[in-house]
């Protein structure tokens, strides 16, 4: 059967427009539909406009350790509308370089929403329908809000870029890295936060060390951080939403924010019944190939609810293209990932918690905490972590957890050695770069704890 497309792309995110670019250089014939913008979120309403925002919101503190240092800085408020102006024109230019790249490797971009109307074909949202000899999902997640009552009145992260003025208070619910990012970056712009929390620490997941100094750090920073507390209604008043807490407290809030949670993007798009199997949280399920059981439909990214990081989808979009397109079976490498979460002070980790660590078989622990010179010339109290999880039997580096400023460039490389297999040895072995935070895991000599 002759197709129209050796390759259609659903979905222009990062994942997505990596595959179809690098499928269409190597020859293929590609299309790809996107129904919004191009980009995806980590393009448009997720990491770029979300790191932009960390970067203006740490000028306040650093106009303070200027004086610190000798500085005369004389500064006013912050200008949200120009900011916000300049944010956009960023986004607009860089969906415009995604798009050129796509014209460019001579992928025919279709600006529509589209579904699967069987396993070889797709149909737009005008009717027009189209074949292909393979499909590519990469329709990514959206926020989800909870259901109680008075919740359509709340944003989520996606609306937080658009908003016409900052507001003077507002609550941030959820205690996963979107909610801790988002509440550090709104109190540097001078934003009155309450986060609440339903469980017992922030930043689920983590290493518990690591996630308590950033928790200690964020209430001594100003953030109302309340744990164990979830919203339990809001209502329109005076002054903004009044909000009903668990705990039976009341109080009001200008804006109120649900960072709960995201879903997979796979509603209404025809995906079970062309054979695709979903899972229970709605997300495509893929083999390490990120191929469904349907032979010629894959997914990648988000949507299969995997690894849920741009990188990563753009690690599982070019492992497609090899597998499909270059006849070099690819799988997926889900292991020994390192990241990065940009609340302040930062967390970088790859690899395993200490309990994870401790759960699967005897380690030591390396780990220093202190105030780093920079903040404490300018007298402030901030401390900084690093932490080494050492196997006792083989002594690879199992798990490296860094809780300071610029702990996601440190993250990286850290991240070469772990992903290496580097024992405690090869750390040892290199030189400390004096002075800096980082030397420190390189000069860690004894374990706080060899039980």
């Amino acid at each position: 059967m002759a197709f129209d497309y050796d390759l259609f792309v659903i979905g222009g995110g990062s994942g997505g427009v990596r595959a179809a670019r690098v499928a269409a250089q190597g020859g293929a014939r590609v299309a790809l539909a996107e129904e919004s913008r191009y980009g995806g979120t980590c393009v448009i309403r997720g990491c770029v406009p979300k790191k932009l925002m960390v970067f203006a919101s740490e000028f306040r503190g650093a106009m303070t350790d200027a004086q610190a240092y000798g500085w005369t800085v004389e500064a006013g408020g912050f200008d949200w509308p120009a900011f916000r102006t300049k944010l956009h024109a960023e986004l607009d230019w860089l969906e415009n370089v995604y798009r050129g790249n796509l014209h460019k490797a001579g992928v025919e971009t279709y600006e529509s929403r589209a579904r699967l109307v069987d396993p070889h074909t797709v149909e737009l949202a005008d009717g027009t329908r189209v074949s292909a000899a393979h499909i590519l999902i990469a329709t990514g997640g959206w926020p989800v809000k909870p259901d109680l009552p008075g919740a359509e009145h709340a944003i989520t992260s996606n609306e937080i870029f658009h908003l016409d003025r900052l507001p003077k208070s507002m609550l941030i619910v959820g205690g996963g890295y979107i909610a801790c990012e988002f509440a550090c970056i709104l109190n540097g712009l001078g934003v009155e936060v309450t986060q609440f929390y339903r469980g017992a620490q922030i930043l689920r997941g983590f290493d518990d060390e690591a996630r308590g100094l950033v928790s200690d750090e964020m209430i001594a920073s100003g953030v109302n951080l309340h744990l164990g507390t979830n919203i339990e209604a809001m209502e329109e008043g005076d002054g903004g939403y009044r909000v009903t807490a668990t705990n039976g407290t009341k109080a009001t809030f200008e804006t109120v924010m649900f960072a709960t949670g995201r879903a997979p993007n796979t509603q209404q798009m025809g995906l079970e019944e062309a054979g695709v199997t979903l899972g229970r949280n709605g997300e495509i399920v893929v083999d390490q190939y990120s191929q469904t059981g349907v032979p010629s439909i894959y997914a990648i990214g988000d949507v299969t609810d995997r690894v849920n990081l741009t990188p990563v989808a753009i690690r599982e979009g070019m492992a497609f293209v090899e597998t499909v397109f270059k006849g070099n079976p690819t799988p997926v490498d889900h292991e020994l990932i390192p990241t990065a979460i940009f609340t302040q002070p930062e967390m970088g980790t790859i690899g395993l918690s200490e309990d994870a660590a401790r759960a699967q078989e005897p380690v030591d622990v390396y780990t220093t905490s202190f105030r780093p010179m920079h903040t404490a010339f300018a007298d402030r109290p901030d401390r900084v972590l690093m932490k080494l999880i050492v196997s006792r039997a083989s002594r690879r580096v199992l798990g490296c957890h860094i809780v300071a400023p610029g702990a996601g460039e440190m993250i990286q490389l850290a991240g070469i050695a772990v992903k290496m297999g580097a024992t405690k040895e090869d750390f040892d072995r290199t030189v400390a770069v004096h002075p800096t935070m980082s030397e420190e895991l390189v000069t860690l000599k004894t374990p706080v704890d060899a039980a």
